[in-house]
């Protein structure tokens, strides 16, 4: 009957899904625990810009906070 078609897509929404959660869990690991920043627009590229030169190690991802900013 049609029941029988769902352990089939169970396993292909499975082998759908792992490339997509394995890419966004090798960004988290590689990015200190956040999420991988996308600039689609040229002020939020200014942002990371400001965000990267802001840290003082060169890298967008890690933040100081406010009360650390000279």
């Amino acid at each position: 009957m049609w029941y029988e078609i769902l352990p089939g897509l169970a396993v292909m929404t499975g082998c759908l899904m792992v490339p997509g959660l394995a890419t966004i869990w090798i960004q988290r690991f590689t990015n200190g625990g956040k999420e991988k920043r996308v600039a689609l627009l040229p002020y939020q590229w200014h942002l990371m810009e400001r965000d990267r030169r802001i840290s003082g190690v060169d890298l967008y991802y890690k933040s100081k906070g406010l009360e650390n900013i000279d």
